[in-house]
């Protein structure tokens, strides 16, 4: 393109290409305002010089190569850019209809589709649910741990006939579940059990002290915009359930009983009860528009419900440390040792006792019973506990009392079934290093609560499926900023040869060390007082930059420069994994998913009512 400016006149432009083309001599000019004998010259100066260069045009370009012979616009650039982001928000947002996480595929023999054909009807008098016949409660809950026995007294309160199976009703005696967030106790608050952590003697847990290397930190919650009775607390995980099943159990609407259920009672895709197994061996059914299962961990009903992927990348092997008084190096803290290979964690459960949990990255662990534990425990484990623990921790090792528990992991990835619901962790789990598994129970019980309200007819299986949909995906920005913090910060925080995630796991306990954001804006997260996915990223990336920035000082040395890069390429793959197993949509753009505006049902029953009258 050659730009020609005659003065005085509209500038233009001659462009030339590989391919022949004419200027015409008998074109006619550009008009121009009052001709004159000087713009005639140049006129013909013009055309003359247009047939030289048709004559002699690809000499032209070919020795003028040193020229510039095209011009770029300058917006090419950037709208490349920007339509290449508007593809990719297009496919991140495109409608995933029966696919993805929360759909089941279709199998010919049975359907899980809302088939309004098969939907269990009732009427509504005088604002009271009307069973159909043969139903034995409105809700029946699977499991009485802690999100079974919350979500039972949650839901009696709001009037529900609710229906609780457990398969053993004694006190529960576990080494995890123990270590209630401030984020949890918020929720606890919410749901009107606060005073479950009362009379058990529980401890307050103000913050976390990390040691590492010799060296060691505390962060503390950030509280100061709380009541002064906020914070964490911990105690003996059973204590705590038996005293929810209790204030569950003095409701008269709530029926607490032993038995193991086997089996959902289905019919045509629709969960309308349960079938179980009484203590005394008797098999019963039992029927109700909407069947809960929170049965943990170790669920034999969360396959005909979600597509499972557990995976167990360590295991917990417990102790109780007995001291006088709490004698933590920080009281009322979690203490987290970044040990070699794997953290061990130190917290109060009760004013004498001190929780030790062990690390031991796999499945397969040494044996208790030929003494192979003990001994990794006292020459392995043993060196790298605080001074201020280690003599009451070999004493611990020396009473024998050793338990192990394998810590799993399993994104939320659930079959919307009309009439059934999963909650707790038969639905969700991640690794325990962060104690966030109450918190997010808790939280989804209040998701559900609020969904429920305003249904009265629960037996109309259509809108029961639509609110279940709605409640995986208004549960997503607490659950997935816990979930993938856990699963971020125990890969961190683990033993690695690798130079760039020995630097990443120095850098993480530095920036903690930093006080000010650097250490309540992650402590916010992992408390779950600040439920924010975008916070989270953030954070950890900044981290990463942390790491690097302390590569380059004070020379960048190439070979510094290629651990910095390992570093932040270190970083994504331990994030990024987690939050596609999450769900990016569903964890960054949750107001895009149509079930996250779904309005409350009307209420057809009164509705009726009002039309008879």
């Amino acid at each position: 393109m050659l730009l020609i400016n005659i003065p005085n006149n509209p500038p233009f432009s001659l462009v030339f290409s590989k391919h022949n083309f004419r200027v015409s001599t008998n074109q006619t000019p550009p008009q121009l305002s009052q001709p004159s004998a000087s713009s005639k010259k140049k006129k013909l100066a013009l055309i003359s010089f247009s047939k030289y260069l048709r004559n002699t045009q690809l000499q032209f370009i070919s020795t003028n190569e040193k020229m510039v012979n095209f011009m770029m616009d300058k917006y090419i650039v950037p709208t490349f850019f920007v339509s290449l982001l508007g593809f990719l928000l297009l496919y991140i947002l495109r409608p995933r209809l029966r696919t993805g996480p929360y759909y089941k595929k279709k199998d010919p023999k049975t359907s899980q589709k809302c088939d309004t054909q098969n939907v269990i009807s009732s009427n509504l008098t005088n604002g009271e649910c009307k069973l159909e016949k043969g139903s034995d409660a409105d809700i029946i809950i699977v499991g009485a741990g802690v999100a079974g026995a919350a979500l039972a007294h949650t839901l009696a309160k709001e009037g529900r006939r609710v229906l609780v199976i457990e398969r053993d009703l004694t006190e529960p005696d576990r080494i995890v579940g123990e270590l209630l967030q401030p984020g949890g106790y918020l929720k606890l608050i919410e749901l009107g059990l606060e005073d479950c952590v009362e009379d058990i003697d529980a401890q307050r847990v103000v913050g976390y002290a990390l040691f590492k290397d010799g060296k060691s930190t505390n962060v503390s919650y950030p509280l100061e915009n709380f009541h002064s009775d906020v914070a964490g607390r911990s105690f003996h995980n059973g204590r705590f359930i038996q005293k929810m099943r209790e204030k569950a159990a003095t409701f008269p609407n709530v029926r607490l009983e032993q038995g193991t259920v086997t089996s959902l009672i289905e019919e045509n895709g629709s969960v309308k009860g349960i079938q179980y197994k009484t203590k005394a061996g008797q098999e019963l059914k039992a029927h109700a528009p909407l069947t809960v299962v929170c049965d943990g961990c170790f669920s034999n009903l969360r396959r005909s419900l979600c597509n499972p992927k557990v995976d167990i990348p360590s295991c917990f092997v417990g102790l109780v440390l007995e001291l006088e008084n709490n004698q933590l190096p920080y009281p009322n803290h979690g203490h987290v040792i970044l040990a070699d290979p794997s953290p061990i964690l130190f917290y109060p459960i009760s004013s004498t006792e001190i929780r030790c949990l062990v690390d031991v990255p796999g499945q397969k662990l040494p044996s208790l019973a030929n003494g192979d534990m003990a001994n990794y425990l006292k020459t392995m484990v043993a060196p790298q506990v605080p001074p201020e623990l280690h003599d009451a921790f070999i004493t611990a090792i020396d009473k024998g009392h050793i338990r192990t528990m394998p810590n799993r992991s399993m994104p939320a990835a659930p079959y919307p079934t009309p009439g059934a619901l999963l909650l707790g962790d038969s639905f969700n789990m991640r690794h325990p290093l962060t104690g966030g598994g109450m918190t997010v129970a808790l939280s989804d019980i209040a998701v559900l609560r609020n969904l429920l309200k305003p249904l009265n007819d629960l037996n109309d299986a259509d809108e029961l499926c639509k609110y279940l949909e709605s409640f995986y995906t208004l549960r997503k920005p607490v659950a997935s900023t816990i979930n993938t913090l856990a699963g971020a910060l125990y890969k961190v925080f683990c033993a690695s040869p690798d130079q760039a995630r020995k630097e990443m796991r120095e850098a993480c306990f530095d920036y903690l060390s930093l006080g000010g954001t650097c250490s309540t804006g992650p402590v916010a997260l992992l408390s779950g007082l600040n439920p924010s996915p975008l916070s989270l990223v953030l954070h950890f990336f900044a981290v990463a930059i942390y790491g690097v920035g302390r590569l380059l000082v004070p020379f960048p040395s190439p070979k510094r420069l290629w651990i910095g890069a390992r570093l932040i390429s270190a970083a994504s793959s331990i994030i990024f994994p987690i939050i596609k197993a999450e769900g990016v949509r569903q964890m960054f753009f949750p107001t895009t998913i149509p079930a996250y505006h779904r309005a409350p049902p009307v209420n057809k029953g009164s509705d009726q009512i009002k039309q008879n009258k």
